[in-house]
């Protein structure tokens, strides 16, 4: 297992390494893509799609990705259980921008490509970096880019959906923009919050939820409880049907 875990994550490193290469390629091609959305579809959710499709002994399957919104506002709210969360949300092949630990844009070639595509950087606990991340994000929500968010902060390290915090309500509440939840099953056994081996087997499945409106809700706080109610519910529905498949 650790001699395939060194052979995966050699393979992961070999291929980010010509996917920024194909990154600076495209570059030009962001005097047009103002907005990026193509570019981030050439670049990040054909990396995120590819590293699965190469292990032939993993498995990913998308639900929904059309109620995400090529041209449109929307907060998009994805539980979090590993590493693997963003590889799996870009493979929806959708456009939208995501919000990542300040840390990871300084990993050499990732963190570049993620700054060409115009992600987002959050230092955490820090007050000002907070302010700077919900105007960016808002700032790409008034162009009409969706945001991706993991509301729960960080990784659970149980896989039970943490509290959810309210940065990305405040978002959708300011900007009149629907939240789309985005549940992620079987992210957590591909690569798990405190280890580096990834499996020799893994199945992964992603389901898009229709999007939850503001305006139906009294507040942010109730926004937020039913979100993370409905995330909850449908993780559970998914785990189990992903385990009923593996039987």
């Amino acid at each position: 297992m650790r001699l395939y875990a060194v052979v995966w994550w050699l393979g992961f490193a070999g291929f980010t390494t010509l996917m920024f290469v194909w990154c600076v390629l495209l570059l030009p091609m962001v005097v047009i893509d103002r907005r990026r959305r193509v570019y981030h579809v050439l670049t990040t959710c054909f990396w995120g799609s590819a590293i699965y499709a190469l292990n032939p002994f993993w498995s990913l399957r998308v639900e929904g990705r059309a109620k995400i919104p090529w041209d449109g506002r929307a907060v998009l709210v994805a539980n979090h259980d590993s590493l693997a969360d963003i590889l799996v949300v870009a493979a929806t092949f959708r456009p939208f921008k995501f919000v990542s630990k300040e840390s990871v844009f300084k990993v050499p070639l990732m963190g570049w490509g993620m700054r060409f595509c115009g992600y987002v950087p959050l230092r955490r606990g820090d007050r000002a970096s907070v302010l700077a991340m919900l105007a960016a994000c808002r700032a790409w929500l008034e162009r009409e880019v969706p945001i991706l968010l993991f509301p729960e902060g960080t990784r659970s390290p149980d896989g039970i959906v943490q509290p959810f915090r309210d940065g990305a309500f405040d978002l959708a509440v300011s900007t009149n923009s629907p939240v789309i939840p985005v549940i992620l099953a079987g992210t957590r056994d591909a690569l798990p919050k405190h280890g580096l081996i990834a499996p020799l087997r893994s199945n992964v499945r992603v389901r898009v939820l229709d999007p939850i409106h503001p305006a139906d809700f009294a507040d942010v706080a109730a926004l937020r409880n039913h979100v993370r109610s409905v995330v909850i519910a449908e993780k559970l529905r998914l785990t189990s049907e992903l385990e009923s498949e593996q039987r």
